[in-house]
């Protein structure tokens, strides 16, 4: 099989990071982004003509399609485009100011509509590639206190659902990568925001969190290897468990819903008319 070219956001830490270096390691080509070019401009010296290094905000849209188009006239091509970058809410529902949340759907949904479009028109012209994006177990179920953040994972999904039907014509795969908890940067201070709390949910917020680090967490250097038999497959699923958590919690989460929903379903009826 031959080697791939990736176009990879929010390369400099966490999944990102670990999984665009696992790319080279393996012979394939990388167009690396982040939004400060200092922070990966180590994997030029240590890959280099192998690896294209960007800088990339993707809440700038007209920057986005830039450097898209840049790391494709680069290469050639781009097999793989993966939207990685995003961050996490801290704060109940009513903690959250709509001006955090709509930071955080700038980054965590507008964000990868712009890499997706930018890519789209290319990935047509060249006859098919692969789209994945960074999702989460949250994408089906939800946490307190980090309400905002799953609800860009629920958009994130269907974004993603309603792609995958779109583009399957030309020849682009769609795949969202769900993975469970990690043992990952993604919960330190740059990959989270906080809102500013209120003192009658301190108490409620303390025992989340105490429960969250007691959560066991994978490891992220093992997830490479499954990542790769995703990409190399020539009938990649459209959902993608990372990890070994993830599947027992959405079969709860699902069989929750569906007991209520057949519950009901006698009320639900009367009310078709």
């Amino acid at each position: 099989m031959g080697s791939k070219i990736w176009f990879i956001t929010g390369s400099s830490r966490g999944f990102g990071r670990i999984w665009t270096e696992a790319a080279l390691e393996r012979g394939d080509k990388v167009a690396a982004t982040a939004r400060k070019l200092s922070a990966i401009a180590d994997l030029k010296e240590k890959y280099g003509d192998n690896v294209l290094t960007l800088e990339l905000d993707v809440t700038q849209p007209e920057q986005v399609k830039s450097v898209v188009e840049q790391a494709h006239a680069h290469f050639g091509r781009l097999d793989v485009v993966l939207n990685n970058a995003g961050y996490s809410l801290v704060g109940t529902i009513e903690e959250s100011s709509a001006d955090d949340v709509r930071a955080l759907y700038e980054t965590n949904i507008i964000g990868p509509m712009a890499v997706i479009k930018a890519a789209l028109p290319l990935l047509r012209k060249q006859g098919g590639g692969h789209i994945l994006g960074t999702s989460s177990g949250l994408g089906h179920f939800t946490l307190p206190v980090i309400g905002y953040y799953c609800s860009s994972k629920w958009a994130f999904e269907s974004i993603h659902e309603a792609l995958a039907a779109e583009v399957k014509a030309f020849g682009i795969k769609v795949t969202i990568v769900e993975p469970g908890a990690y043992a990952t940067e993604f919960g330190s201070q740059e990959s989270l925001k906080f809102a500013p709390g209120l003192d009658i949910y301190n108490d409620f917020k303390q025992q989340f969190v105490q429960k969250l680090s007691q959560q066991e967490r994978g490891n992220p250097a093992a997830t490479p290897a499954a990542l790769f038999k995703v990409v190399d497959s020539d009938n990649p699923p459209l959902r993608f468990n990372l990890g070994s958590h993830n599947l027992p919690a959405v079969r709860v989460a699902y069989a929750e819903r569906l007991a209520e929903w057949e519950a009901w379903n006698d009320i639900s009826v009367s009310a078709q008319g």
